[in-house]
């Protein structure tokens, strides 16, 4: 357990040149072997490949049990995909021929799933941007801010990964829709935001919305907003939270702001929270995908202060606290067990 650690994120990579080409070399074969292309003779060249230390085999099932947690999207490219590397080689040449091995991996990967039908809805793993994300008034990547001033009366921060689409309203009100993603919102006026089945209406407050995919999370800090689904609404104060989803709107409860809104000072911070949701947190601000192997450790308890500017070393120290084994793979994706 990590007791009211503030980590200082200064430790390093955990694996070797070694390790990280065996890493490599192993998603190369789990992609040619997705591809559908291969060979008896591809097969057994595999098989020398594995033979050749624990290393070799080791390196090989984590790769397999990395594609094979794509869930849904891997079940589909097993079935269907016909891209096979020396194809995926050609579109990461075209777009740039200065790609090395690693990013073209990781690539292969993305242009494997993009080939199969996943272009239009929700990316496995956010490998990209979904249709509704691309044509959004406003859009921030992975670990990107951006403030947008709307007059002198309102201003929102986005947060990483999130979307907004301007509104204005018959009676004269402005707002925006929360496609995805996170906004503090600071107004002196009416302003109304439209998120999955609710809204929020505020005149002059200070408040944090958050949505993923069906469920939104709503934070006050100063003021008071109104948050209404279908038939009902709250009255949320200063320092409450409420959330609404498919099975309709919660209590408002009390909530520690100071957590809510640490990424507006450029922190994230953990008071008794589980390791698997850590990690869920963390990968919202760096691309690709961190995949706890070891249910058990996805249990353990963090107290923790991680700083975003230097998210990636956040992996390394809860890797090097609770004495877990850090794996680094192409396209951002990483192994902790």
């Amino acid at each position: 357990m990590v007791r009211d650690v503030t980590f200082d994120q200064e430790g390093g990579k955990s694996e070797s040149g070694g390790e990280g080409r065996l890493a490599e070399e192993a998603t190369a074969w789990v992609l040619r072997l997705a591809s559908g292309d291969a060979t008896d003779a591809d097969a057994a060249a595999l098989q020398r490949w594995r033979r050749q230390s624990p290393a070799h085999r080791q390196a090989f099932a984590e790769a397999k049990l990395l594609w094979e947690v794509l869930g849904p999207a891997g079940d589909v490219v097993r079935e269907r995909a016909r891209v096979s590397t020396a194809q995926a080689r050609v579109v990461a040449t075209r777009r740039n021929a200065q790609l090395g091995r690693r990013a073209f991996l990781g690539g292969a990967l993305a242009a494997s799933l993009a080939g199969v039908g996943y272009v239009g809805s929700r990316p496995p793993f956010r490998l990209w941007p979904s249709p509704g994300e691309l044509t959004a008034d406003f859009r921030t990547g992975a670990g990107e801010r951006q403030t947008v001033a709307l007059a002198d009366d309102v201003s929102i921060v986005m947060n990483t990964r999130t979307s907004i689409d301007l509104r204005s309203q018959a009676s004269g009100s402005r707002g925006f829709e929360l496609l995805d993603g996170e906004a503090a919102v600071a107004t002196k006026a009416t302003f109304e935001i439209f998120a999955a089945s609710g809204r929020v209406t505020a005149s002059a407050a200070r408040f944090n919305m958050r949505r993923d995919q069906a469920s939104v999370c709503v934070t006050c800090v100063e003021g008071a907003v109104r948050v209404s689904r279908l038939e009902r609404f709250v009255e949320v104060p200063a320092g409450q939270q409420v959330v609404y989803d498919d099975n309709g709107l919660q209590q408002v409860t009390p909530t520690d702001v100071a957590v809510a809104t640490a990424w507006e000072r450029g922190q994230l911070i953990f008071r008794h929270e589980p390791l698997a949701r850590v990690v869920r947190e963390i990968d919202r601000y760096r691309p690709g995908k961190i995949v706890l192997l070891n249910e058990k450790l996805g249990e353990r308890d963090v107290v923790a202060t991680f700083q975003l500017s230097r998210i990636d070393e956040a992996v390394t120290n809860l890797a090097q606290t609770f004495g877990a084994r850090l794996r680094r793979l192409p396209g951002g994706m990483v192994l902790l067990s």
